[in-house]
Formats: C-alpha cells, structure tokens, sequence
C-alpha cells in the first residue's frame, strides 16, 4: 500500500472501491457535519453506495479526469481531498477537502490541499486550480485564503446539495501565481 506521511500518526492515501466499507461506515460518522457542505454525505448510506462513489472515483482516476484520496489518522479514515475534475489538456482542475470534527484543528486539510497543488502544477503542469465553496461555509473560504487562493465571484444557484440549489463561490489559484 503506497501512503503519504502527513506527520502525526496521519497519512494520505488513494480511496478505493475496496474501501467501501470503512468509507460508509466514516461518512456516517462525520454525516451531521459534511451534510451542509459535502453532496456525497447524503448519497452515501450503507456500503453500495460508498462503493459506487469510489469505482465513480477510479474510474475518473483511469480516464486521468479525477482522484480521491483519504486522510487517515492512527488508522482511521478521518477526511479527505479528491480533484473533482481534472482535465490535463485545458490545464484545469477543482480540488475539494473535507474532515471530520474530531480531526479539525491539525492543519491536515492545508497540508494535505498543498501537497495536491503541487502535484498538480508540479507533476502535472496544471495551469489552473480551482477551489468551489458555499459562500456560508467560513473554514472552506479560510483555507483557499490561507493558500493564497484569490476570490473570483459567486455562481448563483448552480449546486445542489440535499435536493436544494445553493450558490458557489469560484476560487483560483494559478501556477504563475505566488503560494503561501
């Protein structure tokens, strides 16, 4: 098993089908918190369906238009990063994060986004990354800031989360640009 060291007993690793069980059983753990902000914290009820969204995640990885990653601390899977989408030939993609509440505070979701931009420009000469966040979720817009993401304007109804529309705000972050 190939896993990142993120220092603290807390590793990045790929989420995979064969994951499925320990991924539903994470989801319904952290459900109350992930639910405002995280589609997949709805659709993902049992083992199937946690299934389902990993091979959705391997496939994507195959056709090189996605990944999903876990954060595991001590053993535990506590949160994650995947690139939404990844397209290699427009040089553009969208990274998401979550973690769990008694995960917060670590610094894991910067370390582990970093680690991701990186890759992505570095690795894969990305020219863009996006960040897409609810305008009412202040820990999502607190870490694009703190990556040194600039705010680029709000997309109006066009997220739908718990059979709701919610707007998105778009942030970026360009190979050229400085990192913090």
């Amino acid at each position: 098993m190939l896993a990142l060291d993120l220092g603290g007993g807390a590793e990045l690793r790929a989420l995979e089908p064969w994951n499925a069980d320990e991924f539903a059983a994470h989801v319904a753990q952290a459900r109350d918190h992930l639910k405002p902000w995280i589609p997949f914290a709805s659709r993902v009820v049992d083992a199937q369906t946690a299934r389902d969204l990993l091979q959705r995640f391997a496939d994507k990885q195959a056709h090189d238009e996605g990944r999903l990653y876990g954060i595991w601390i001590d053993g535990v899977l506590s949160g994650g990063t995947l690139f939404k989408t990844f397209d290699s030939v427009g040089g553009v993609c969208e990274i998401g994060v979550w973690l769990a509440p008694q995960a917060q505070g670590r610094g894991l979701i910067s370390a582990t986004a970093r680690l991701m931009i990186d890759w992505a420009f570095r690795a894969r000469g990305m020219h863009r990354v996006e960040w897409h966040t609810d305008p009412l979720n202040e820990r999502s817009k607190a870490v694009a800031k703190r990556l040194g993401f600039t705010y680029e304007g709000t997309h109006r109804s066009d997220f739908v989360i718990n059979g709701e529309r919610h707007d998105s705000e778009v942030w970026s972050l360009l190979s050229s640009d400085p990192r913090a």
